[in-house]
């Protein structure tokens, strides 16, 4: 079977924007906001978000836990003729995790400055000396992706300020 490369830009954004409802997913249990599926025939096979806090594990990326669901319903550890679509740049695990996978192409909304593992700081998915290299398009609907991302960091950080200023003592009243 060939590997479906054709999907039009109303396709990617559908697709995308379930990526982006898995991202909600985490959003609601007060996890960082990355979602991803994975497509094959037009259809999602497999859909994670990430659920680190929650079950206390380190790998529980968005990208594990669709790969998980995908071979599963596919019987099979190789998941040939797929499209993986996520919010971020994967990290270096997780694209470690889609080439072990043969998944042959990644599309992602938002870039990753601080851990990409597609082309911001290390290009794992393209590199030549491994033995499987995977093709990659970015930017689709990369707006929503960085801004789910941005605001619930901007929203923690203004949780940790209230908390610092709740755990300060009042000045006058030691006097």
């Amino acid at each position: 079977m060939e590997i479906r490369s054709d999907y039009s830009q109303e396709e990617k954004e559908y697709f995308m924007r379930e990526a982006l409802k898995e991202a909600g997913r985490s959003l609601e249990k007060d996890e960082i906001p990355i979602g991803c599926v994975i497509v094959k025939d037009g259809k999602i096979i497999g859909r994670g978000h990430n659920a680190r806090e929650e079950s206390n594990q380190a790998i529980l990326h968005a990208e594990i836990m669709a790969i998980q669901e995908a071979n599963q319903q596919e019987a099979n550890w190789r998941l040939l003729d797929t499209t993986l679509f996520v919010t971020i740049e994967p990290c270096v695990m997780c694209s470690g995790a889609i080439g072990l996978a043969r998944i042959p192409r990644v599309i992602y909304g938002a870039p990753n400055r601080k851990f990409g593992a597609a082309g911001s700081l290390y290009n794992i998915l393209q590199d030549e000396r491994l033995n499987h290299r995977v093709g990659l398009e970015s930017g689709i609907l990369e707006s929503e992706c960085a801004t789910i991302l941005q605001t619930f960091f901007r929203q923690g950080r203004k949780k940790k300020n209230a908390q610092k200023q709740e755990e300060q003592p009042d000045m006058e009243s030691l006097k």
